[in-house]
């Protein structure tokens, strides 16, 4: 087969990785793809960052099926588009990408399907949001409405702060015409999951879950960012938990977006506090998460292809995925700046010497500049790595990060420690 991957970071040098080890795949391509996935597949730049460029590209290419790794394609109409014209894809339509398109979409949809969430208002402007505040105790989280590459969350941990919040996303000043709108809800104190599921509309099948580090600095302190790590263990959740969170969740959102006429294909992400041991949703995606696809990928021992094939289809087969059974975690090394204005150019150095020691380094935020590997965005690189256990994991993973040096380098030291904390007699 003939495969393009829509995408030009870690998770899609993960998905590229991990799909070029199908026997069925023949021939990959990425869009425009990065330094790491042309190791693997032939880089093509589409002439604009459209559904329309992304098209021209999968039909100059003949691209039997194509994979869309970013939201901002889903939330622009690429999979109507693709369909349109007879061309397979992975992903929701325009409609149903509005599960994360839109906070204040997803957060009613929620109410109507009778998925466990956070209580929450709606807010079209400055003052409508400042009384909404007035209903919630500090902390707070105030959310964008639109998509905002990850850092549309934010957390006051006071009145003043919380309205000096309201006013700058309001405003435009944050995250632009994201902020706009708002959705103000109560903060929930518990374990953080990511539960991702694929689906072709009827079918559902979960993928092992992960765990997410969103804040810049050890300890969860700090702004949120796209993602500084994760880890992949089949322990993040009790047997219990992985069934409430299909039946509460994940089901409840597959039959409802069905039953509304806007059916949702594709990778469903669930993001989730665990209050007390039970499931209550911050967020959904509409892909995979990054960087949650680099552990995965990594753990996985199954072949990815006939499952996108079938999810594009509309013929997914319900049954389990293949894991390996030891862990993987995966450290996000991010410029100098990020999650501000990240500082480019610098050029980066290690990473055979990680390699060699079994990691895979998925590239995220690199360039080819005058023959020499270079930064070229917030997340730069996502070394991952496995182990017999998670202590094994995480070692392995820090072991290979020590290897890779650019100047402003800077990544957490903390990924994993939450799971080790919670099974320290199992490790």
């Amino acid at each position: 087969m003939t495969i393009l991957v829509v995408g030009s970071g870690g998770r899609e040098h993960a998905l590229v990785w991990r799909l070029a080890q199908s026997p069925a795949s023949t021939k990959l391509y990425a869009s425009p793809g990065n330094p790491g996935i042309a190791r693997l597949a032939e880089c093509i730049a589409p002439a604009s960052p459209t559904p329309e460029g992304f098209l021209s590209v999968a039909e100059t290419v003949g691209a039997d099926l194509t994979v869309v790794g970013p939201e901002a394609p889903l939330v622009d109409g690429i999979v109507d588009l693709f369909r349109a014209r007879g061309r397979r894809i992975v992903g929701p339509s325009a409609a149903a990408a509005q599960l994360e398109g839109s906070k204040i979409f997803a957060k009613e949809a929620m109410r109507r399907f009778g998925v466990p969430t956070a209580q929450y208002s709606c807010a079209d402007n400055l003052g409508d949001a400042l009384h909404a505040l007035r209903r919630f105790p500090c902390p707070v989280v105030l959310k964008a409405d639109g998509l905002a590459a990850g850092k549309g969350v934010c957390i006051a941990r006071t009145r003043e702060e919380a309205e000096q919040t309201a006013r700058a996303l309001m405003s435009g000043s944050l995250v632009g015409e994201a902020g706009r709108r708002l959705v103000i809800e109560e903060f929930l104190e518990g374990e953080e999951v990511s539960f991702i599921a694929l689906t072709d509309g009827t079918h559902v099948v979960p993928l092992e879950p992960t765990q997410d580090h969103k804040a810049v600095f050890d300890g969860d302190q700090g702004p949120n960012t796209g993602g500084m790590g994760a880890y992949c263990d089949s322990r993040i959740l009790t047997a219990r938990q992985h069934d409430l969170i299909l039946e509460r969740v994940i089901y409840p959102v597959v039959e409802g977006m069905r039953r509304e006429g806007r059916p949702f294909s594709g990778f469903l992400y669930a993001g989730l506090m665990m209050v007390e041991g039970e499931p209550k949703v911050l967020e959904f995606n509409v892909r995979l998460g990054d960087p949650e696809t680099q552990a995965l990928m990594h753990r996985m021992d199954d072949d990815l292809l006939p499952l996108l094939e079938g999810a594009a289809a509309g013929e997914l087969r319900p049954g389990p995925i293949r894991w390996r059974t030891g862990p993987s975690v995966c450290v996000v090394l991010a410029a100098a700046g990020y999650p501000g204005t990240p500082r480019k150019g610098d050029p980066v150095f290690g990473i055979e010497e990680a390699e060699s020691l079994g990691a895979c380094v998925f590239h995220a935020g690199t360039r080819i500049e005058n023959g020499r590997l270079v930064t070229s965005g917030g997340r730069v690189l996502g070394v991952t790595a496995a182990g017999a256990d998670l202590s094994s994991a995480i070692a392995n993973c820090y072991a290979a990060v020590s290897k890779i040096h650019f100047e402003g380098m800077h990544y957490r030291r903390d990924i994993g420690l939450k799971g080790l904390k919670r099974w320290p007699a199992l490790e």
